[in-house]
């Protein structure tokens, strides 16, 4: 029998009910009156050019050749020009951000080396950490002292001579907090002065209302993870990229897996989504802003709960519940059974799980409204008398 390997991955609980973690999720996938807020993904899109350039790519039976192995060269450019990136950048697509996250820190990581990460965070990227470096320093972030956020003073009160990576998320999920164009610097400054690496996840980028690259301080210092789940709609399709300078790129192409390309019907998508982006980015982030006010008055409703960060920066936020004494399990099966998705805390937290939920809000208004009126409703409910 093969031996299970033992890396940092948080054990995935399903919820009450069900048997596996995969039976849960196939269970809200098909469940066609699910609202979805527990996974930070796009349920804004008309998906008209989306949609169409994807079914004309479908229907012109392109889809039966492999694609260029690096992504179609159309696509790498729309890319770098979404970045206003330069000649000194190059794109590499892959098959989601959470490929790219993969790749690169299997490229930049050593044995011997250690990686800066926070708590609460995105898991997986602790998880792939841990598979290459020798530790993984994740910083406890959850306080009003910090701006709930990683800082650059955290960082080099962290930092060893060992540390060879830092983990910015940017927004972050789960809370949707984000960085100044002055903390940008910082985080650049450091990279290059101990010479270490800024890995930049801008996932949730263009829901921010203000966002800077790192790339643009420490461009021989950072790799920027760039995907199309979020923004654009397209989580379920996979599509994400690595955007570096070219000597970066070349590293990483040594290592890299599926080498016969990504998916060619999500690169047809995300050319489309990238060429329509100025027609459709404002709408969908002034929607969220107006979603995020609805939530915000419901949160405000109910005693001892309270936002965090607000407004976020992403198309995600966190309610604390813990002085109102609901755990937040018991809140998310109940929300569930009311077919409303959302994720309790421990999904991106290790440290305080037990003390928020999460949840998305680009979904239509309407949706969010019921969102709103339950959780006060179900808050209640389980308040302890």
């Amino acid at each position: 029998m093969i031996s299970p390997k033992k890396y940092a991955k948080a054990a995935k609980v399903p919820p009450n009910g069900f048997k596996t973690s995969n039976e849960f999720f196939n269970y809200v996938f098909k469940d066609k009156e699910m609202i979805w807020m527990g996974q930070n993904t796009n349920h804004l899109h008309d998906h008209s050019e989306i949609a169409e350039a994807m079914i004309e790519c479908i229907n012109e039976g392109s889809y039966c050749k492999y694609p260029p192995p690096e992504g179609f060269p159309e696509l790498k450019e729309l890319v770098l020009k979404d970045l206003g990136l330069g000649d000194d950048f190059e794109a590499l697509i892959t098959a989601g951000g959470t490929e790219s996250l993969y790749l690169c820190m299997n490229d930049i990581l050593e044995p011997e080396d250690n990686a800066i990460t926070c708590d609460p965070g995105y898991l997986i990227i602790d998880n792939f950490a841990s598979r290459f470096a020798c530790s993984v320093k994740s910083v406890p972030i959850y306080s009003s002292e910090c701006d709930y956020k990683l800082t650059p003073d955290l960082v080099l009160e962290n930092m060893d001579r060992d540390t060879r990576l830092i983990s910015l998320i940017d927004p972050l999920n789960p809370l949707g907090s984000s960085y100044t164009r002055d903390e940008i610097k910082a985080f650049a400054d450091i990279a290059v002065d101990h010479d270490v690496y800024l890995l930049h996840d801008i996932t949730y980028r263009d829901f921010a209302r203000e966002h800077h690259l790192a790339a643009e301080y420490a461009p021989e210092h950072t790799v920027t993870v760039y995907s199309f789940s979020k923004i654009c709609g397209m989580a379920g399709l996979r599509i994400g990229a690595i955007v570096a300078t070219s000597d970066i790129i070349e590293s990483v192409k040594g290592i890299v897996i599926n080498d016969l390309g990504t998916n060619v019907v999500s690169q047809a998508g995300a050319i489309a989504a990238l060429k329509s982006k100025a027609k459709w980015v404002e709408r969908i982030r002034n929607e969220t802003l107006g979603n995020q006010k609805i939530i915000k008055a419901a949160v405000d409703e109910v005693e001892g709960a309270f936002l965090p960060v607000y407004p976020s920066n992403g198309n995600m936020m966190a309610i604390d519940i813990y002085e109102t004494g609901v755990n937040p399990v018991d809140l998310t099966d109940y929300l569930l059974k009311r077919k409303i998705f959302v994720r309790q805390g421990a999904y991106t937290s290790k440290i305080f799980g037990d003390r928020y939920i999460r949840l998305s809000f680009s979904i239509p208004r309407e949706q969010v409204e019921i969102f709103a009126e339950n959780f006060v409703d179900v808050m209640e409910f389980l308040r302890p008398s």
